[in-house]
C-alpha cells in the first residue's frame, strides 16, 4: 500500500477537500480497509444479502475512517460516531472537522470542511425516465421552468445537476426528505454557477451558503453544499494513494 503523505491533509479554514473513490478495487485493498471498522461495522456490513453491497459498506466506512484518522492525527480504528434526527454522522469528538458521505454506483465521495455544515450528494446518471413525470414532486416552479427549456438528454442532466445540489443543501441542513423541496431553488443550466437561489423561508439564508458541482468520471454527478464563506475546494482520487 502506498503511505498517504501527511501534507495532503493539511486542510485550512474556507477550504473544502472531496475525496472520491471508485469502489471497483481489489479484493487485497477490501481486506486493507476492512481492518480499519469497528466490530459493529463489520457485522453490519456482513448482513448485506449481496457481496456487491457489502463491499459498498466496507469500502466507503473504511475509507472514511482511513481519511478521518490522517485528518485528526488519530488511530482510524478507534474514531467513534453520533447522528442526528435524520441519520447525519458526525464525529464523537470535539473537532472542528465535520465531513459527510454519499455513494451511488461504483462510486463514493467524501468531503471535508472546518467548522462548517457540510452535505455531499453524488448520482449516477440513469436515462430510462421522462424527467418532466417527476420533478412535480421535487422541484421548484422556477427549477421545473429551467428544465422545460433543456433539450432532449440535457434535461436528464439538469436533473441531477438539480437533484444533488438540493440533496446537498438538505444533507447540510441535516434535514430528511421532508424537508419541503420546493422550498427552494438551485441553478440547473451547465453554463450557470453553481448556487442556490432562492429560500423562501429566509430570503437572505441562501447569501450564506456556499454551492459546488462535480463530475468525477463519465456519468456521474456530483454536488457539496457548505454553510460558510468557502474561498477553495481541493478534489482527491483515492483509488491513486491506496
Amino acid at each position: 500500500m502506498i503511505e498517504l503523505s501527511g501534507d495532503l491533509f493539511k486542510i485550512t479554514k474556507k477550504q473544502i477537500h472531496v475525496w472520491f473513490i471508485n469502489l471497483d478495487i481489489t479484493e487485497e485493498k477490501i481486506i486493507h480497509l476492512n481492518h480499519f471498522l469497528s466490530e459493529d461495522e463489520i457485522i453490519k456490513a456482513s448482513k448485506f444479502r449481496f457481496k456487491k453491497d457489502k463491499n459498498c459498506s466496507i469500502i466507503s466506512r473504511g475509507a472514511l475512517r482511513l481519511l478521518s484518522g490522517k485528518y485528526l492525527n488519530t488511530n482510524p480504528k478507534t474514531i467513534k460516531f453520533k447522528y442526528g434526527d435524520f441519520g447525519k454522522p458526525y464525529y464523537d469528538m470535539h473537532t472542528e472537522l465535520k465531513f459527510n458521505v454519499s455513494h451511488s454506483g461504483n462510486m463514493a465521495v467524501i468531503a471535508f470542511v472546518l467548522n462548517c455544515e457540510i452535505g455531499v450528494d453524488i448520482e449516477k446518471l440513469k436515462y430510462d425516465f421522462e424527467v418532466m413525470d417527476i420533478v412535480d414532486n421535487y422541484f421548484s416552479e422556477s427549477e421545473i421552468e429551467s428544465l422545460k427549456k433543456l433539450p432532449g438528454q440535457d434535461q436528464v442532466k439538469g436533473f441531477y445537476r438539480c437533484w444533488t445540489r438540493k440533496e446537498s443543501f438538505i444533507k447540510a441542513k441535516s434535514k430528511g426528505l421532508s424537508f419541503p423541496l420546493d422550498a427552494f431553488s438551485v441553478s440547473i443550466n451547465s453554463d450557470e454557477e453553481a448556487e442556490i437561489s432562492e429560500t423562501k423561508w429566509d430570503k437572505k439564508e441562501k447569501d450564506l451558503w456556499n454551492l459546488f458541482s462535480f463530475t468525477p468520471q463519465k456519468e456521474y454527478i456530483g454536488a457539496v453544499s457548505v454553510r460558510g464563506n468557502i474561498e477553495n475546494i481541493k478534489y482527491f482520487n483515492l483509488n491513486e494513494l491506496l
